[in-house]
C-alpha cells in the first residue's frame, strides 16, 4: 500500500495511470507454509499433543530469510491477507485444505528497538488480536498480565499505554474489559467476589493459594501445572516472557466452537539483533512455550537456533530442539536429525525469475489497460535487477520521477544502480563487514581465505560472519562456494554516495591484493596436485581484475598462461571486453591473447590470425607471451594452409630459444613432413622429447608410410606419456591419431578406438581433432555400401570450411580416395585425385596425391617431390596392400 500511495502522489494527474498490486512468484513459499500449517493443525488436534510438554522438539514455525529487498515483508503481508480472507489470496496460490479456524497476527519487529521492553509490544499485540477474535477471556494469562502491568507500570492504565504506543486498533477497547472480566471469573471461581475490584496482586495471591491447596475450581480455571509458580514469581519482564505458557494453556482449553489457531508472523526479525541476543531470547521463549501457535518468521539472516554453539545464549538450542532449522545452505549434505517433525522449516527467499520481473513491471503501472512502462525499459530494468524486487520498485519510482519532468524515459535511464539499495544492505553491517563486502565485490566467487586476503584482514572471522548473511549465496559444490548477490555487487562497485565509499586508489589496492591472493592459492594447490579447474578459475578472475583495474604487475598470470595452453583444452577464459578499442595495457593484451587462442576452436582461423597480429602490433605483451602469440599465429597460418608464413613464424619462435622453442621445432618438423620431406622430420624426432611431442611426430610419419604397427606403437606411447603428465588434451589428440592409423588397416578395432577418442574429446573443445575424428569414421567405413560415405564427406567439407581449417580438406579427399579404391570406382577416384592435386598444388600435402595413386595401383603422372624414409616401391606396396586387405574383409563379411 505504501508503494501505491507513493506512486499516487508522484503526479498531479493521478488518473493518468493506475497503480496496481503486482505480487508475483512465491508459489513455492506459500506451498511450504500451507503444508507446514496443515501438519501443525493435524498435530495439535491429535490425542498425543500436550501443550504443557516443554521437552518435545518444536516444529511450529517456518522461517524465510533473504537479502534486504527480496520481498520477505511482502510475502508475510500476503500470507496474512490470505489467511484473513480467501478473496485476498493470489490467484496462483491454491486454496488451503484445512477447515480449522486460524487467526493471522503480523508483528513488524522493525518498530522495536533492541531493548527488552519491546517484548511487551509483541505480547500485547497477540493479546489484542485475540481480544477481537475470541470475544472472551483467557483467565490464567489475563490475571498474570494484569498483575505484571500493575507491578511494572504503576498508575498507568493499560488502555492509555495502548493508545500512546501505537497499538490501538478496533479491538484495543476490548482488552481492558476482558482483563477485568478475567479477574471476575477467577474471583467467582474462588468464591471471593470481594476481590473483583481489588489489586491484581491480592487476587493472584488467592489464586496461588487455591492452586497450592489443589482446589478443584481453581484447577479447572487455571490448572496448568506451572501456573502457581509463574504467579508467585516477581512480575517483571523475565516472568512476562514465560506467561505465554499460560496463554497457550488457555487457548488449548477453549471449547470446540471457539477453538482457533493463531498464526503469528514476525517480520524483519533481523531488527531484534543485539550483542547478547536479549530480545531474541524472549522471542524464542514465546515460540517454544506456545507449541499450539504457528509462527512464520521473516528476516535477513538464517535463524540459528539449531546451532549448538548458541548454547547458553538462548534457552533451547541444537538440532534436537529445532529439527526443521538444522538444515542450512552450508550443510546441504548433512541429513536432518531423526526427531519429531517432517522436513525443513527454514528457507532462503530467492530472486524473482526474469519472467516474474517482467510481470511485476507490466502490472505495476497501467494506463488504459496497457503497461505504462515500455517493453524495452522493462527488459533493461529486469537485467539490472538480477531479480531483486527492491530494485524493481526503485526503478518504478525512477520511471515516475523522469516522467514527471516531462521527458519520456528510455532504457538507458535504467542502466544504473540505486543508492537506497546499497544503503539498506550496509545498514546492519559492521565496519569490518562493510570493508569485506566491498572487497569481495571484486570477485566473481570466493572462499573465506580469498575474501580475507583480498580485504587485507588478519583473521577470517569477519568473512565467516559475512557469508552467513543472505546477501551472500552459497554453492557448497563449487570451487569457491560463495557469491555476492549480483545486484548488490553492482551497487557496491558503482557506489558514489555512501559516506565510507572507496576511492579509486582503494579499489586498485584491493584488486592488487585479490590478484596476489588468487596467484598464491593457485601456486599452493599446483604444488600439491595440479588442478585444471582451479587454474582456469584463477585465470578467469585474475585476467578480469588485471584488465579492469589496469594492474601492471602480471606476476603469476604469465606462468598460468603457459600452463593453460600446455594442455590444449581451451576452456573460455575472459568475460566480454568492456570496449571495442585496441588493448592499451599489458593486462588488456594478455586477456586478448588468451581469448584469441581459446576462441580459435570456435572461430575461423583467419579471425584468430588477425586477432593475434593485432595483439602483437600493440607491443604491450611481455617477452615470454610475445613468443606465445607468435607461436599460435604460426599455428593458425598452418591451419589456413599458409605454410610459408607458418614456417617463418615457427622459425622465429625456435630461434628465440624460449619456452616454446621445442614446440616450434616440432612444428617445423611437421611442416617438413607436410612438404613431403620425411627424412628431415624423422631426424628432428630425437631432439623433441615430451615437450616437443616426439611420439606424435613419429606416429604421423609412420602412418603416412602405411606402417600401421609402428604408427600404433608411437601413438600408444604418446597417449601413455600424456596420461603420465596428466595432459588430457594431448591424450585425446593421440587417441584420434591412433584411431586414424588403425582405420586404414582394421575397421573393427577402429570403431573401438574411435569411440574412446570421442569420449576423451568430450568437453575439451578441440575443433580440429573433432573434425579429424569424423574423417576417421569415413576411412573406417570405406568401401561399405549403405553408409553413404560420399554424402557424409560432402557434409564434412561444409563444417571444415566454416571452421576455417582448410588443411582438413586433404584428409577428406584422402579418405574418399581410399573408399573409391576399395570399390574400384575409377571414375570417382579420378575426380578425387584431381581435387587432391588442386589442394596440394603449393607442394604441402602433395604426398597425399602420391598415396592416392599408390592405393589404386596407378603410376604417378610425373616425378614426385616426396622424400620417403623408405624406398618408394615399399610405400606403394604397403598402401596397395591396405586396399586389398579391406576388399577381402568386405568380401568375407568380417
Amino acid at each position: 500500500m505504501a508503494d501505491n500511495l507513493r506512486a499516487l502522489f508522484s503526479s498531479n494527474d493521478p488518473s493518468a495511470f493506475d497503480v496496481a498490486e503486482a505480487f508475483t512468484d512465491r508459489n513455492s513459499q506459500w506451498g511450504v507454509v500451507a503444508a507446514a500449517l496443515e501438519e501443525h493443525l493435524r498435530r495439535i488436534a491429535g490425542g498425543a499433543f500436550d501443550v504443557e510438554d516443554l521437552e518435545a522438539p518444536r516444529t511450529n514455525l517456518i522461517v524465510f530469510h533473504g537479502v534486504g529487498g527480496v520481498g520477505k515483508s511482502t510475502l508475510l503481508r500476503k500470507i496474512e491477507a490470505t489467511l484473513t480472507a480467501a478473496e485476498h489470496r493470489p490467484e496462483q496460490w491454491g486454496a488451503p485444505t484445512w477447515t480449522e479456524r486460524v487467526l493471522p497476527i503480523r508483528i513488524d519487529l522493525s518498530r522495536a528497538a533492541s531493548t527488552g521492553s519491546d517484548f511487551e509490544r509483541v505480547i500485547l499485540t497477540i493479546r489484542l488480536a485475540l481480544a477481537g477474535a475470541l470475544d472472551r477471556t483467557v483467565p490464567s494469562f489475563d490475571v498474570a498480565l494484569r498483575n505484571y502491568w500493575e507491578h511494572t507500570h504503576p498508575g498507568e492504565p493499560l488502555d492509555e499505554y495502548v493508545r500512546r504506543s501505537g497499538l490501538a486498533g478496533r479491538f484495543a477497547n476490548l482488552l481492558p474489559g476482558q482483563l477485568q472480566a478475567g479477574v471476575g471469573e477467577v474471583a467467582a471461581a474462588l468464591a471471593l467476589p470481594g476481590l473483583v475490584g481489588s489489586a491484581a496482586g491480592q487476587l493472584t495471591t488467592a489464586l496461588v493459594t487455591a492452586l497450592r491447596e489443589r482446589q478443584e475450581r481453581a484447577r479447572a480455571l487455571a490448572g496448568a501445572a506451572r501456573t502457581a509458580a509463574l504467579l508467585e514469581a516477581t512480575p517483571d519482564l523475565e516472568a512476562l516472557s514465560y506467561y505465554p505458557h499460560l496463554l497457550a494453556w488457555d487457548l488449548n482449553q477453549l471449547p470446540a466452537k471457539k477453538r482457533l489457531t493463531p498464526v503469528v508472523l514476525l517480520d524483519t526479525f533481523e531488527d531484534t539483533a543485539d550483542r547478547h541476543r536479549d530480545f531474541e531470547r524472549l522471542l524464542q521463549r514465546l515460540v517454544w512455550l506456545m507449541p499450539n501457535i504457528f509462527f512464520v518468521i521473516g528476516g535477513r539472516s538464517r535463524l540459528q537456533w539449531a546451532d549448538p554453539a548458541l548454547h547458553g545464549q538462548l534457552d533451547w538450542t541444537g538440532p534436537n530442539a529445532w529439527p526443521g532449522l538444522a538444515t542450512a545452505p552450508s550443510s546441504l549434505t548433512v541429513p536432518q536429525p531423526r526427531t519429531a517433525g517432517t522436513g525443513a522449516r527454514q528457507f532462503l527467499i530467492g530472486d524473482l525469475s526474469p519472467e516474474d520481473c517482467e510481470t511485476h513491471l507490466a502490472r505495476r503501472l497501467v494506463h488504459d489497460g496497457r503497461p505504462l512502462i515500455d517493453a524495452d525499459i522493462r527488459t533493461a530494468i529486469t537485467a539490472r535487477s538480477h531479480g531483486l524486487p527492491l530494485h524493481l520498485d526503485l526503478a518504478m519510482s525512477r520511471f515516475l520521477e523522469i516522467r514527471r519532468t516531462g521527458r519520456t524515459p528510455t532504457a538507458a535511464d535504467f542502466d544504473c544502480t540505486f543508492p537506497a539499495l546499497l544503503a539498506r544492505t550496509l545498514s546492519d553491517l559492521t565496519p569490518e563487514e562493510r570493508h569485506l563486502l566491498r572487497s569481495v565485490a571484486l570477485l566473481d566467487a570466493f572462499d573465506l581465505d580469498l575474501a580475507t586476503r583480498t580485504a587485507g584482514l588478519p583473521q577470517q572471522a569477519p568473512a565467516r560472519r559475512l557469508v552467513e548473511r543472505p546477501l551472500v549465496t552459497e554453492d557448497p559444490y563449487a570451487l569457491w562456494p560463495y557469491h555476492l548477490h549480483r545486484a548488490i555487487r553492482s551497487a557496491v562497485q558503482e557506489d558514489e554516495h555512501s559516506d565510507d565509499r572507496w576511492t579509486p586508489a582503494d579499489w586498485h589496492q584491493a584488486a592488487t591484493r585479490a590478484l596476489a591472493a588468487l596467484g598464491e592459492q593457485w601456486a599452493k594447490a599446483a604444488a600439491l596436485a595440479p588442478s585444471r579447474m582451479l587454474l582456469v578459475a584463477c585465470l578467469r578472475q585474475g585476467l578480469r581484475l588485471a584488465r579492469d583495474h589496469r594492474l601492471t604487475g602480471l606476476g603469476w598470470l604469465t606462468e598460468a598462461a603457459f600452463v593453460y595452453t600446455d594442455d590444449s583444452v581451451w576452456e573460455p577464459l575472459t568475460p566480454p571486453t568492456t570496449g571495442t578499442g585496441a588493448p592499451d595495457t599489458a593486462a588488456d593484451a594478455v586477456a586478448e591473447l588468451l581469448t584469441a587462442i581459446a576462441r580459435r576452436q570456435r572461430e575461423h582461423r583467419r579471425r584468430t590470425a588477425d586477432r593475434l597480429t593485432a595483439v602483437l602490433d600493440t607491443g604491450l605483451l611481455p617477452a615470454e607471451l610475445t613468443e606465445m602469440a607468435l607461436y599460435y599465429r604460426a599455428k593458425a597460418h598452418k591451419d589456413l594452409s599458409q605454410n610459408d608464413a607458418a614456417r617463418t613464424g615457427m622459425q622465429q619462435v625456435a630461434d628465440t630459444g624460449g619456452r616454446l622453442a621445442v614446440k616450434a621445432r616440432r612444428a617445423l618438423a611437421n611442416l617438413a613432413r607436410l612438404a613431403g620431406d620425411f627424412p628431415t622430420a624423422l631426424a628432428a624426432v630425437p631432439t623433441l622429447g615430451w615437450k616437443g611431442r616426439h611420439h606424435r611426430v613419429l606416429g604421423d610419419i609412420h602412418w603416412s608410410h602405411a606402417d600401421t604397427p609402428a604408427a600404433v606403437n608411437a601413438f600408444e606411447a604418446g597417449r601413455a606419456e600424456a596420461e603420465q603428465h596428466g595432459a588430457a588434451g594431448e591424450r585425446a589428440m593421440m587417441q584420434v591419431r591412433l584411431a586414424l592409423a588403425v582405420s586404414f588397416a582394421d575397421p573393427d578395432r577402429a570403431a573401438d578406438e574411435l569411440a574412446l577418442a570421442h569420449q576423451l574429446l568430450d568437453g575439451l573443445d578441440q575443433r580440429s581433432n573433432t573434425l579429424l575424428a569424423q574423417v576417421v569414421a569415413l576411412i573406417k567405413d570405406a568401401g561399405t555400401r549403405g553408409l553413404d560415405v560420399t554424402a557424409r564427406a560432402e557434409s564434412l567439407r561444409t563444417d571444415i570450411e566454416a571452421a576455417g581449417l582448410p588443411f582438413l580438406h586433404r584428409f577428406v579427399e584422402l579418405a574418399l580416395a581410399f573408399h573409391h579404391s576399395v570399390r574400384s570406382d575409377d571414375q570417382a577416384l579420378t575426380a578425387t585425385i584431381g581435387r587432391l592435386r588442386t589442394l596440394t598444388a603449393t607442394g604441402d600435402f602433395a604426398y597425399f596425391t602420391d598415396i592416392a595413386h599408390f592405393m589404386a595401383g596407378l603410376p604417378l603422372p610425373g616425378p614426385s617431390t616426396t622424400r620417403w624414409t623408405r624406398n618408394e616401391t615399399e610405400v606403394r606396396t604397403a598402401w596397395r596392400g591396405l586396399i586389398q586387405a579391406r576388399q577381402e574383409h568386405l568380401a568375407t563379411g568380417n
